[in-house]
């Protein structure tokens, strides 16, 4: 008999002889209704703990990971507002299933059934993933990814206060809500969760209003790995900045009080609180996993002993709430009600195609209100003394510079953050003079860890705004590219589009800075951004296309509610000349406020059909030297410029190469996981004419002189174009 069965049969046998645990009796707040309501959703999501076990081993059903031993949870949420977002732990069945009860019209149940079942009527996920959530409901999906929602959680938080001062027209959380935030203990060590709980304490540390819920479920183990006896308490009972409490979650009279009291101090001072419930976990981690095989038999059986069902029993008759024998229907009928319900879901359809699980990578399109941009006398205030520069030519920093200007004008839910963003204007002075322009709540200097940031960025969105975070260099991605892959990218896939999390990224990075950071300022590598599903990844070449793309890059955001993320390289900010010094073939000048580069628009410059060289970034720019040595050697080129590199605009490099003899791929990136490769691919599968690539090679970038030795110059074009040409003379 498995430990599910034995939990089951050991309630059924205890309460029959009236065998109840230990415990305080019931006090506090909590009306007797109210404590069957929970105990209520404690037997069904018992019931539906045992269900998913039987549908598994049937073939019927995909996902065993339960809530037993955490029903208390469902205390928890009677003591918050239906309407206050929740981000929950795995194990937080209860809490759903209680909150279904605040709110009409809901078939808990159902939903919950035809989600085990991997149903394409799953209201939450369409049957792609098993995931507590629901949009009636408020609350999000969340991945299995450890932790990975806290940032977003706190970002969340962030923006109840921020959207009080700048209504976003999307606005989702009322203004007087609270975020909710629930995570194991196990998971409350990881570097993720850290980073989330100091940022909640930096932000509150300045009284800046974040009223964040932080909830952890302590059962004390982590798959086999035991959490030490005491450790919770000792490393959040006193942290600056937040405020602890703490709870037996066995106790539901209990768990409620502390409950309530941790909601209402949260909701009325602003500031986040860490509410810390003591659970236990029955049946081990998920189907698969037997506790015995870690844990000795004699501690299992203590742990199954302490059933919550069985104490809140116990609580209901001292209450004088419900006796055994009712609380004990209450359960068997809750477990016959499930499997006929569970039989019908399992008639019900599934994904069957690649098109049908791909249906929500991309979110829906949503209505905006229409712009007609900002005054003449916005822009003039805003300006200043730029305004008399905008008709002459300009490096790429400026232009950037000013096309945040006029987007920030003209959409009041655009939000800029990140390291240095503020004050001082970015490590290459991009965003000067936003903060002056728009003030500290809409261009905000964060603290220094990129999760946050991104964090940050997604929790605002989820609310409304339109964030644009920045990661200072490509480099430091690294640290936090699980909040864009595993979270942002994620959200509208496994929530079918119900919800979304459009932004910005905007991130300094590829190579070229001379003799400037080697590889943690010059990183060249974007295949950790390429492989991303729904992602799109922006690269301009020039100041213009930069400030018509990032338009094009807003417009996805806000119509389209798309993940985006703009790649500015940051040796073309500064790059004035293209041929010879002082002749400013590269500086720009700003173009017009309707001016956009569409998604999947390639740039195109010369007519030329010998050779067509396909690049982005840097390499437009490198190629465009080599164009003239190539000139003179008689062979006429044109160069397309990307522009998009995630999705690849195949059809359009398809048509712009159309006609050329030979194609040549400059791609600075490394040769093993670069975009050449895809490329190589198209041109390989879609045309018969001759082309050959050249690439960064397989190394990270030095400093000093040899900066740009692993990567294509001028002359390594030049020698690769005549190489392809002359081979097929």
């Amino acid at each position: 008999m498995d430990r599910a069965e034995i939990v089951h049969e050991n309630f059924l046998r205890r309460v029959a002889d009236g065998d109840l645990p230990p415990g305080s009796p019931p006090s506090g707040p909590l009306f007797a209704s109210e404590a069957v309501g929970i105990y209520r959703a404690a037997c069904l999501s018992r019931a539906l703990d045992r269900q998913s076990r039987a549908m598994q081993k049937a073939g019927q059903g995909f996902y065993t990971i339960g809530s037993s031993g955490h029903e208390g949870m469902a205390a928890v949420a009677a003591a918050l507002c239906p309407t206050d977002t929740a981000f929950l732990h795995y194990r937080d069945a209860a809490f759903q299933i209680a909150r279904a009860a605040q709110v009409p019209g809901q078939s808990i149940a159902w939903d919950m059934l035809l989600s085990f079942a991997s149903s394409s009527e799953d209201p939450i996920s369409g049957g792609r993933h098993k995931v507590l959530g629901s949009k009636a409901l408020s609350i999000p999906p969340q991945t299995s990814t450890i932790a990975s929602h806290l940032p977003k959680a706190v970002g969340a938080a962030y923006s109840i206060g921020a959207a009080s001062r700048h209504r976003p027209e999307h606005q989702e959380f009322p203004d007087d809500s609270i975020v909710y935030c629930s995570f194991g203990d196990a998971s409350a060590n990881h570097s993720t969760a850290q980073g989330a709980f100091n940022t909640a304490q930096w932000t509150s540390f300045q009284s800046i209003p974040l009223p964040l819920l932080f909830v952890c479920e302590d059962n004390g183990i982590g798959i086999s790995t035991k959490t030490p006896r005491g450790w919770i308490a000792q490393s959040f009972a006193h942290r600056p900045g937040m405020r602890y409490f703490a709870c037996n979650g066995l106790d539901i009279f209990e768990t409620y009080r502390v409950a309530n009291e941790a909601a209402a101090w949260v909701r009325h001072r602003r500031k986040p609180a860490f509410l810390h419930v003591g659970t236990v976990r029955l049946y081990g981690h998920a189907g698969a996993d037997m506790p015995t095989t870690y844990m000795p038999r004699e501690e299992v059986e203590a742990e199954e002993a302490n059933d919550p069902l069985l104490h809140m029993v116990r609580l209901l008759d001292q209450a004088g709430a419900m006796t055994p024998a009712e609380a004990l229907s209450v359960y068997e009928q809750s477990c016959a009600r499930v499997a006929r319900i569970a039989e019908e879901a399992i008639t019900r359809p599934r994904l069957r195609t690649a098109g049908e699980v791909m249906a929500s990578l991309i979110p829906p399109k949503r209505k905006c209100k229409p712009t007609n941009g900002p005054t003449a006398d916005a822009r003039a205030a805003a300006f200043g003394g730029d305004l008399k520069a905008l008709d002459e030519p300009q490096i790429m920093s400026r232009l950037i510079n000013w096309a945040l200007t006029d987007l920030m004008l003209e959409h009041g839910e655009i939000t800029l953050m990140g390291e240095d963003v503020g004050r001082k204007g970015g490590v290459y002075g991009v965003t000067q003079k936003l903060a002056a322009r728009f003030g500290a709540s809409r261009v905000i200097d964060t603290l220094l860890d990129e999760q946050s940031i991104l964090g940050l960025a997604i929790g605002m969105a989820q609310n409304g705004f339109i964030p644009m975070p920045e990661i200072q260099f490509l480099a430091y991605l690294h640290n936090a590219e699980d909040q864009l892959r595993g979270e942002a990218a994620t959200l509208p896939f496994f929530s079918n589009g119900q919800y979304t999390n459009p932004m910005v990224v905007r991130i300094a990075g590829l190579g070229y800075q001379k003799g400037f950071g080697g590889h943690f300022h010059n990183d060249n590598s974007v295949a950790v951004l390429r492989d991303i599903p729904g992602l799109v990844l922006a690269c301009p070449s020039n100041g213009a296309d930069a400030a018509k793309m990032l338009r094009e890059c807003v417009r996805l955001a806000r119509e389209e509610q798309r993940l985006v993320v703009f790649l500015e390289p940051i040796a073309l900010y500064p790059m004035r000349d293209l041929h010879a010094p002082k002749d400013g073939g590269w500086m720009q000048r700003y173009p017009a406020r309707n001016e956009r580069v569409s998604l999947g628009e390639v740039g195109v410059h010369g007519e030329g059909k010998d050779l067509a060289i396909v690049t982005f970034g840097n390499g437009v720019y490198l190629s465009r030297q080599a164009e003239a040595r190539l000139a003179k050697a008689g062979v006429k080129t044109r160069i397309i410029d990307m522009r998009w590199l995630s999705p690849l605009p195949a059809q359009a490099l398809i048509d712009a190469t159309d006609g050329a003899e030979h194609i040549l791929i400059v791609d600075e990136t490394r040769r093993s996981g670069g975009v050449a490769e895809a490329l190589m691919a198209l041109f390989s599968e879609r045309t018969s004419v001759p082309h050959a690539r050249i690439t960064a090679e397989d190394s990270f970038i030095a400093t000093g002189p040899a900066y740009a030795a692993t990567m294509p110059s001028a002359d390594s074009i030049f020698d690769a174009a005549m190489a392809l040409v002359e081979a097929e003379k």
